[in-house]
């Protein structure tokens, strides 16, 4: 899982930026290799001040990790990454 090509939606990359992109992608690359994943992995972002805070969820197995960053524009909004097992899609929640 999360092992193929990786495709973002327009919304996505015009909306994060690339350093929380990067992120994003990195914290799904360590989880994998510590436990089993959900298919949907879901991001949900929130700013305090210059604090970027990024609590990462999925359903099965329950798994919750709030992560907060020092970035420069940080950004409120809610993505889903999505593996169909031939590949992963990454969306805004308003984009599915």
């Amino acid at each position: 899982m999360f092992e193929n090509k990786r495709y973002m939606t327009r919304g996505f990359q015009q909306e994060i930026s690339l350093e929380l992109q990067l992120t994003i992608f990195q914290l799904i690359d360590e989880l994998k290799i510590k436990s089993k994943m959900d298919y949907l992995q879901v991001f949900e972002l929130s700013k305090e001040g210059y604090i970027q805070v990024l609590e990462h969820r999925m359903e099965e197995p329950e798994y919750k990790k709030i992560y907060r960053f020092a970035f420069t524009r940080p950004v409120t909004a809610k993505v889903f990454v999505i593996d169909d097992g031939d590949h992963t899609t990454v969306m805004l929640a308003e984009e599915y």
